[in-house]
């Protein structure tokens, strides 16, 4: 069955480089960029800027789910070492977790725009300001794997196939 697979490079991935990072962006954009469009409509009560990040959130959350879903694909392929495996878990954890908050809450976004699409509420806003500071949480772990640990880098993939890392 594995010869039916395409191989891996030498990045460990059978494509040229890791995707993840790429859809994962986009959704940290969407989701800060939602927030920041909030509070500018809150505050300048231009309501335009309401429909703006309803439509963030919405795309944010569908992306989500393509950035897990290559997360997991090249967490498996990355052939994480001993030291990496704590940050990698807890990355995946809060990944999953943050699925279903943004999912949860572009909801109840959704709910808020069909009662009243001139009028979000102080405590959305609040939630938006500990949804931002899980995503910049979740960002410096991401960081962490790539620029610490060097996971899907050259040089790592041929230390640990060299039984260098472990």
């Amino acid at each position: 069955m594995l010869k039916y697979l395409p191989p891996l490079n030498d990045h460990n991935l059978p494509y040229p480089d890791t995707i993840h990072p790429i859809v994962v962006h986009f959704v940290i954009a969407m989701v800060l960029f939602a927030f920041i469009c909030d509070l500018i409509g809150y505050f300048s009560k231009n309501y335009t800027f309401y429909e703006v990040s309803w439509w963030n959130m919405f795309f944010a959350t569908i992306s989500i789910f393509i950035a897990i879903i290559f997360g997991q694909i090249e967490a498996g392929l990355a052939q994480p070492y001993e030291v990496v495996q704590p940050v990698l878990n807890l990355h995946t954890l809060i990944g999953w977790s943050l699925s279903g908050i943004i999912a949860a809450i572009t909801g109840w976004r959704y709910v808020l725009r069909l009662r009243n699409p001139k009028k979000v509420p102080i405590a959305y806003l609040g939630v938006g300001v500990l949804l931002t500071g899980l995503v910049f949480f979740q960002v410096y772990l991401g960081d962490e794997l790539v620029w610490v640990y060097g996971l899907h880098t050259v040089k790592v993939v041929e230390a640990v196939k060299e039984g260098i890392l472990q």
